[in-house]
């Protein structure tokens, strides 16, 4: 993932300029370096180097959203609808 595009995930998911660390922000960038990852497993489908850390990227963001479900579920409900994580 190149540096604009980060820039563009911080600021559409971002609470005000600058948040990097906000739930919402985490689990963009990491669900963008996961669908990243997809795309590399389909085309090397064996490097298991690269599927084992795209399997730990997954439970971090499931840990995440599972947070973010507890503390604020409206949050939770926008940030899924954007992503298109679930259906």
């Amino acid at each position: 993932m190149d540096k604009a595009r980060k820039t563009e995930i911080i600021k559409k998911f971002g609470a005000h300029e600058g948040d990097t660390g906000s739930t919402e922000v985490q689990v963009a960038l990491l669900t963008e370096r996961i669908n990243h990852l997809n795309e590399h497993l389909a085309k090397n489908i064996h490097d298991n180097h690269s599927r084992r850390g795209l399997l730990k990227m997954v439970g971090e963001r499931r840990g995440l959203l599972k947070y973010l479900q507890e503390v604020d579920i409206e949050r939770y409900r926008k940030l899924i609808q954007d992503l298109g994580l679930r259906k």
